[in-house]
């Protein structure tokens, strides 16, 4: 990497998406904001719309990684002032930073989407595919003044769903998924079974 003007007393807005290739772009990420720190900006702010690895942001067995910190720790190192990302996975990982973070929602402009491409949204019940989405689900049903449902369900083992059960009404209804992260689809495909 290599920053192409001068950069000297600047505040710097750095944006990069983790996701795709993460790995990748994590480690250019790293790379740009410690080349504009050494080259003396003021300020870096990482703009970072899908914060990688945040799913892995606590232990849910011995010896896991907590790598959602490790990231964290690694962007304070690297240079970073300043962090805004968007619908992190859970809100405890802006507590892995020493630095400001901004966690930015997507929910205002998933009601606009909601109210002008959904025609009968009014007879409509928002769901969340899992438990972990129930506060996702219900602030977006009370700004839309609606019913909300939950599935509940029982994992045997790692992104594999073994049954799953309904809480909540739908019957007769638009049911309008809300999910925050995808990995297989396993769980929404599921859930709309359902």
């Amino acid at each position: 990497v290599e920053i192409g003007e001068s950069v000297r007393g600047e505040d710097v807005y750095i944006v990069q998406s983790g996701c795709g290739e993460i790995n990748d772009n994590l480690m250019e990420l790293l790379i740009m904001i410690n080349a504009c720190k050494i080259a003396s900006a003021s300020r870096v702010t990482a703009v970072i719309p899908c914060f990688p690895y945040a799913r892995q942001d606590k232990k849910d067995k011995s010896r896991a990684p907590i790598s959602a910190k490790l990231v964290a720790n690694m962007l304070s190192v690297a240079g970073a002032d300043h962090i805004i990302t968007m619908d992190l996975h859970a809100s405890q990982i802006q507590g892995f930073f020493d630095i400001p973070v901004d966690n930015l929602y997507a929910e205002p402009a998933v009601l606009k989407w909601i109210k002008e491409n959904i025609p009968e949204w009014k007879n409509c019940t928002i769901v969340s595919p899992d438990a972990g989405g129930a506060k996702r689900v219900t602030s977006i049903a009370d700004r839309l003044n609606v019913d909300f449902a939950l599935i509940h369900k029982e994992r045997k083992k790692a992104n594999e769903v073994d049954r799953m059960v309904l809480v909540g009404d739908v019957k007769d209804r638009v049911a309008i998924l809300v999910d925050d992260m995808a990995d297989t689809c396993g769980t929404i495909c599921h859930a709309a079974d359902k």
